[in-house]
This record gives C-alpha cells, sequence and structure tokens, in this order.
C-alpha cells in the first residue's frame, strides 16, 4: 500500500500501541498534523499550550504506566522548546519518543527559516536520535526507536523528519507479528541498507544482553550472609523493573530497613515496618543513620546522586557496597562497591532469593526504631496551615490509588517525606535534572493515560507561575486534576538556602506581584479555591473533590508561612549525618 510519509508515520505509531500524542502544530509537521486529523478515531492528539509540556505531559503518560510517551513538535524553536522536557526524562530514564519536524532536505545546513539542528543540540540528553531524510526508512525508524527507548534502561529517543519525507509516497509494510523491529535490513529491500539502524540494533541489543554470571551472584550472596546490619537503598530502577514485590520480599528476608532515593518513592510502601523513608539531603533521620552505621549498603537500581551521598568520601564509610543495577555505567561512577551484579533488578533479586536460607537476623538491636521516632518536620513552629496537614488531608481525600506530581523545590521535599506512598508508579516528580514547570503537564499526562484514578499536583507559586498556561488544555479536554499550590509568596528552597547560608539576603526569591490564582483559574474557566488555615483547607479541598468529580480541574491556593523550612537538612558538603534537625 502506498502512502506518504506522515501516514506511514501514524501507521507506526499505532502499530506500536500508541494511542496519545502530545504535541503543538507548525510549518514543518502540516502533513503529519494533516494525517493526525484523518485518523482521530485511531490516535489522539492533545494540543497543549508550549511544547515544553507536551514533553511533560508525555513523561508524566509513561512514568504512571510504563508505556512510551510520545510528543511532536515542528522544527526550529518548536523542536528546542521539546529539550528540558527530554532532558528531564533522560536523567531520570523515562521511555520517550519526541517527534520533531524540519526544513525540507535541500534547505538543511543553510540557515533556512526555523531550521535547527535538533539531533545535534540533543545528542547528550538522549539514548539515541535519527534524522529521517529518505521515506522509505520511516517505518523503521520508528520501530527502532521504540525498542530503544524501552530497552535496559529507559530513557528518550528522538526522530527528526524533515518536511519533504511527510510528503513523500512509500510503500507500507506492517511489521510481522513478533518479529524482532531491529532485525538487520536486507541490503536489497526498497529500503537499502542504513548505517543509521545498524548502529541503534546494536545500541539496543546492548541495552537488553543480560550479564549476570554465577560468579558475581557469588560474590553478593556471599556479603549478604556476612552482614550484621544492611542497609537496602532502592531507586527508580526497581519500579522500572516491576520489582517491587521482590524488593519487599528481599528486605523482609534480610531483616534490613529500606531507604528510597526520590525517584524509588513508591517502590516500598510507606506503612511497612522497614521503610525508613526518604535518603540524603532532606532524607529522614533513620535513613541517614542506618546508612552511615551499616556495614552492607544494598544499592538497588539506584544510581548515587550528589543529594543522596553528599560528601561521597564519608558516606555509607563503615559499609561494603553491593550495587545492583541494569546501567554498567553506573558501577563505580560515585561510589565504590565491593561488589556488583548488572542485569535486570527483578531477575537478579530472584536468584539473590534463591540462594539465600529463609529466615535471617540483623544485630540493629532496636536503633532503627530509635531513629524513626525522629520523624522529619517541616517546622516545629505551629503555623496556621502546614505543609504537613495539606498533604496527609489530600492523602486522606485521594485514597491510595491516586497518583501525585509535584514540580521543584520545597512543595517536592515536603512531598516525599510526608505523603503516604504504597504504590509504584505513583509519585511523577524530576528527580535529576530539577525542572520547574513539570508538574502539570506531567498530571495531565497522567490522568489522560489513567482515567480512572484520582491525580493531583502539588507545586509552589513560584513553579506554578512556569505552567499555568496548561490550565487551557486541562480545561478544554476536561481532564480533572487537582492542583494544589503551596503560595509562600517566595522561591521557597532558595530563600531557605539564603537563610541558612547567605545571612538573609533575599535575592530576587521573594515574588510579591500577581497573579492571583484563583482569578487566574477562573478566567482559564476553572474554579479556584482560597485557603489559610486549616477550617479553610478542609473546606477548599471537599469543594475542588465535587469539581473533580464533576470532571473538571480545581486550583486551591494554600497560603503558607514563607520562612517554614524542609528539615531535616544536610548542609552541602557535610557528611548525611550530620543533619539540620
Amino acid at each position: 500500500m502506498q502512502y506518504s510519509g506522515a501516514r506511514i508515520l501514524i501507521e507506526a505509531l499505532i502499530e506500536q500501541g500508541t494511542d496519545t500524542v502530545f504535541g503543538y502544530p507548525g510549518g514543518s509537521v502540516l502533513f503529519i498534523y494533516d494525517e493526525l486529523y484523518k485518523n482521530s478515531d485511531r490516535i489522539r492528539h492533545i494540543l497543549v499550550s508550549h511544547e515544553q509540556h507536551a514533553a511533560h505531559a508525555a513523561d508524566g503518560y509513561a512514568r504512571s504506566t510504563g508505556k512510551v510517551g510520545v510528543c511532536l513538535a515542528t522544527s526550529g524553536p518548536g523542536a528546542t522548546n521539546l529539550v528540558t522536557g527530554i532532558a528531564t526524562a533522560y536523567m531520570d530514564s523515562v521511555p520517550l519518543v519526541a517527534i520533531t519536524g524540519n526544513v525540507a532536505t535541500g534547505l538543511l545546513g543553510k540557515d533556512s527559516f526555523q531550521e535547527v539542528d535538533i539531533t545535534g543540540v540533543t545528542m547528550p540528553i538522549v539514548k539515541h536520535n535519527w534524522i529521517v531524510k529518505d521515506v522509505n526508512e520511516l517505518a523503521e525508524v520508528v520501530r527502532e526507536a521504540f525498542a530503544v527507548a524501552r530497552s535496559g534502561r529507559p530513557g528518550p529517543v528522538l526522530i527528526d523528519i524533515t518536511k519533504d519525507v511527510t510528503a513523500a509516497m512509500a510503500e507500507w509494510r506492517p511489521a510481522d507479528s513478533g518479529t524482532a523491529a531491529l532485525a538487520p535490513r536486507d541490503k536489497n529491500s526498497p529500503a537499502g541498507e542504513s548505517s543509521l539502524n545498524l548502529r541503534a540494533q546494536r545500541l539496543a541489543e546492548r541495552n537488553t544482553r543480560q550479564t549476570v554470571t554465577e560468579a558475581d551472584i557469588g560474590a553478593a550472596v556471599k556479603l549478604l550472609l556476612e552482614a550484621k546490619r544492611p542497609v537496602l537503598y532502592a531507586g527508580g530502577g526497581v519500579i522500572i523493573s516491576g520489582a517491587c514485590e521482590e524488593l519487599k520480599n528481599f528486605a523482609e528476608r534480610l531483616n534490613a530497613p529500606v531507604a528510597l532515593s526520590l525517584m524509588g518513592i513508591g517502590s516500598f510502601p510507606s506503612d511497612h515496618r522497614l521503610y525508613t523513608g526518604l535518603i540524603g539531603m532532606h532524607g529522614t533521620v533513620a535513613s541517614n543513620r542506618a546508612v552511615q552505621k551499616a556495614d552492607l549498603l544494598v544499592s538497588i537500581g539506584a544510581r548515587f546522586s550528589d543529594r543522596v551521598t553528599s560528601q561521597a568520601d564519608k558516606f555509607a564509610r563503615g559499609a561494603k557496597v553491593l550495587h545492583l543495577d541494569i546501567d554498567p555505567a553506573e558501577i563505580n561512577k560515585n561510589v565504590k562497591s565491593e561488589a556488583w551484579v548488572i542485569g535486570d533488578i527483578k531477575c537478579i533479586i530472584r536468584t539473590i532469593l534463591g540462594k539465600l536460607p529463609q529466615k535471617m537476623e540483623t544485630q540493629w538491636n532496636g536503633d532503627i526504631d530509635g531513629w524513626k521516632k525522629k520523624s522529619p518536620a517541616a517546622n516545629s513552629r505551629d503555623t496556621a496551615l502546614h505543609p504537613r496537614f495539606i498533604l496527609e488531608e489530600t492523602a486522606k481525600r485521594l485514597g491510595p490509588e491516586a497518583i501525585v506530581a509535584t514540580d521543584v523545590g520545597q512543595h517536592q521535599m515536603w512531598t516525599a517525606q510526608f505523603y503516604p506512598f504504597t504504590k509504584p508508579r505513583s509519585f511523577l516528580t524530576s528527580g535529576g535534572l530539577g525542572t520547574m514547570g513539570y508538574g502539570l503537564g506531567a498530571a495531565e499526562g497522567a490522568k489522560i493515560a489513567n482515567p480512572a484514578k484520582p491525580v493531583v499536583l502539588f507545586t509552589g507559586d513560584g513553579c506554578f507561575r512556569m505552567n499555568c498556561g496548561e490550565l487551557s488544555t486541562v480545561n478544554a479536554y476536561k481532564i480533572p486534576v487537582l492542583v494544589v499550590v503551596f503560595n509562600n509568596g517566595v522561591l521557597g528552597m532558595v530563600r531557605q538556602w539564603q537563610t541558612l547560608f547567605y545571612e538573609g539576603r533575599y535575592a530576587e526569591t521573594t515574588l510579591d506581584r500577581p497573579p492571583d490564582f484563583v482569578k487566574l483559574a477562573e478566567a482559564y474557566g476553572l474554579t479556584g479555591y482560597s485557603a489559610h488555615d486549616k477550617a479553610s483547607f478542609t473546606a477548599a479541598l471537599e469543594n475542588a473533590m465535587k469539581d473533580i468529580a464533576a470532571g473538571k480541574t480545581a486550583v486551591i491556593d494554600a497560603r503558607i508561612d514563607r520562612d517554614e523550612k524542609v528539615l531535616p537538612m544536610v548542609p552541602g558538603g557535610k557528611p548525611i549525618d550530620e543533619q539540620i534537625l
């Protein structure tokens, strides 16, 4: 069947299971949008207010489901507006396919109108990218892109398609059922041999290759059997691999405390007796002290970020480190390991459990329970409306199936500390890049992907200014999201640092300016509520939930004290057990 390149792209996306594309049109993708229009009964397009939100929405779709998210933008500024969202996904290992249009092949490299070398721009922040200048290669490139995005340690990829390719005609051949999308192409096929495709094939094969060996498993088991005070440090890789139940079994077998990175939140239930909470700069007393007192630290799908280790040479100073990860590049990158096993986390834990005794004892002697009583508090002062109250009341109202998105800053850390997460893929946040403006797009994508689950965005007034334009999208498509703005009139986390380390010089962190968020919500056709104490927040939450039930996004402007702090806190460069409490 002869189809245009644009139609082939749509067919290939549907073939890969894509049901939703987040995007914004422009000249270089007009043929693609024409096909989206014609095939709107087969694939849904969500028109966002800015291309960055398209990337964040695709990211939220992917994080909340494990599927590949898809976003689409035109050439030049449309493509560059995706970059922050692509980088966000890259840092947090989110499977994403970003599709950009470009100028016609004959205009490449001539500084043509709205031309940019987006493959060059994104090279450091994608697993792989392609520029398609031959319509005969388009379908196979799409298949390869999805395979690379999903395989091994997931991540974003980018497909740049010149405008003439979207208009050109070629034969559309559906992939055979069960056929590997990355099989080497026959040199005599219409598309010929593509070095790009072969490189992509090798990349995907390397990502999916398992390197678990009996020797590595044996070394891991030996360390576990010798340990008296083991600690499990779990990250986002546990969630990505679907190994949350295995992690729970592992912890219970070892009788070992479990500390989580920010990306690991949700991988282990917060109400479990072995849960010690967040680790690192704003980690709990229990997690940070346990790691510093451990004789074995087992890192599971985590990368030893600087926000976890702080002063790396004093991190887990008395412990041997056993590192379990799918990405060999993470081994010994930030912290030296005694032993490691490289491969799929689920398979690794199952294999190790098969070689351990059914009951193991530790020698923590009640230390963990004692430290857990020193629970994190935002501040000991009694304020009218405390972040912990906001989070706990919202959690009670939404229930355990809720998906929580955040932006970045104090509200993000309070959410990680206080929200009672019990399920994986329920916490969506920008961990590695720390992207202000991430949250509303991510919440939107998550709600589209999970229509039966309640979705809430916790954001700050500084962050909400960066993404509030996306309220137009959630209203237009009737996407009901609860938005709670922690409004303290300042850039809270930066102000906290200025208070503690810059002698109170609040340079450019006071946000004494509009908008009124209640009126802003109303301007977008939504409802807004203001809360300044516990009673008014409870009333606002009740009213907002009625709006959500009616299929409408609601915004709560929650006024909190500008000097409320995220505590505990490890000052930069200090060991993680030297906390400001």
